[in-house]
């Protein structure tokens, strides 16, 4: 039997230490369910996991996978989803994954390949503790409001959603059922696509509310001040920015990995990101992105989404389209 190591102050997360020569394979799937549901959050250590093994493991929990189409990530077994995390040296800032889009998985899954020597440890936050960090008055301003992800929209976007690389106006207005997106079409001609999430939510398996949104990593990792927008389509305000920041700083832990860790996230409720790493090519995570079997979906999806009836590999946006 595995020993198990509940969080406690400072450490967010289970850690599951394997007792002997166990395997990912002989770890039950009620009892890795239990945990995950009640805490968010697990460190599975000393199973020797592998690539086929850790994605073996994933699938025993997800039905379906989702692709991270941002550049710079490895393929290390794309027919199975299974690829690397964003390349470079620079810490990441606080983020759920693909919260930038409205098919954010509900399970993030990363595996140790190889550790770094120096540097490159995985911040993890607890999102509900995050905003019972932020001041109250802030908590009270923020509860009601929304935040609007805007973006261009590339042909074979159009195309994908919406059945037409060309729309007219009443097909904009208009979308299918199955489309998570709004479209308008600016006075320049071009067309823009959004959608709209609360800024703080309920996760899937908690009561919240949290703070699992694209903000931090916007703000603070790509220098924008303008994605997202608040639900008036404003800026979000700076005052604001330094709150979420500070509060994250106060709350979030380090995972320093061991070759074959596995760390399962409820996407829905914890964030993550990286310190900076001093060699690049040492530090090797393969990473999963998934929709659980047991999943209870957003009311604020659409109704039968693609990203859980198959996996989903989305239309590539302007900006990673290539001539």
């Amino acid at each position: 039997m595995p020993a198990i190591d509940l969080p406690c102050p400072g450490c967010p997360h289970v850690l599951v230490e394997a007792s002997g020569a166990e395997t990912l394979r002989d770890l039950g799937p009620a009892l890795i369910k239990a945990l995950y549901r009640q805490h968010g959050a697990l460190l599975l250590r000393g199973f020797g996991a592998d690539v086929p093994q850790f994605q073996a493991f994933a699938r025993r929990f997800c039905s379906t996978a989702v692709v991270n189409e941002s550049p710079g990530r490895a393929a290390i077994d794309p027919a199975n989803r299974i690829y690397g995390v964003n390349g470079g040296t620079q810490p990441f800032a606080l983020h759920p994954e693909l919260s930038r889009e409205p098919w954010k998985p509900d399970l993030a899954m990363f595996c140790c390949l190889s550790p770094p020597s120096t540097g490159g440890q995985t911040t993890l936050c607890d999102s509900i503790a995050l905003v019972r960090a932020l001041p109250a008055e802030l908590r009270e301003a923020l509860a009601p409001r929304r935040l609007v992800y805007v973006n261009r929209t590339s042909p074979q976007q159009l195309q994908y959603w919406l059945g037409s690389a060309e729309p007219d106006d009443a097909l904009l207005r208009a979308p299918p059922a199955t489309s998570p997106y709004r479209f308008e079409r600016l006075r320049d001609g071009q067309i823009i696509r959004h959608f709209s999430r609360p800024l703080l939510h309920k996760p899937m398996f908690a009561e919240g509310p949290a703070f699992g949104n694209f903000l931090l990593f916007a703000r603070f990792t790509n220098g924008r001040h303008d994605f997202p927008l608040l639900d008036d389509w404003s800026r979000v305000p700076e005052p604001w920015f330094q709150a979420f920041h500070a509060a994250g700083e106060a709350v979030q832990s380090a995972v320093s990995w061991a070759a074959g860790d596995v760390l399962m996230l409820d996407n829905t409720r914890f964030m993550h990101g990286r310190t900076a790493i001093l060699d690049a090519a040492e530090r090797q995570i393969a990473t999963f992105f998934g929709y659980l079997r047991f999943a209870v979906p957003d009311a604020e999806e659409p109704a039968d989404p693609v990203w859980r009836r198959e996996d989903f590999v989305p239309p590539l946006p302007p900006a990673l389209q290539t001539a």
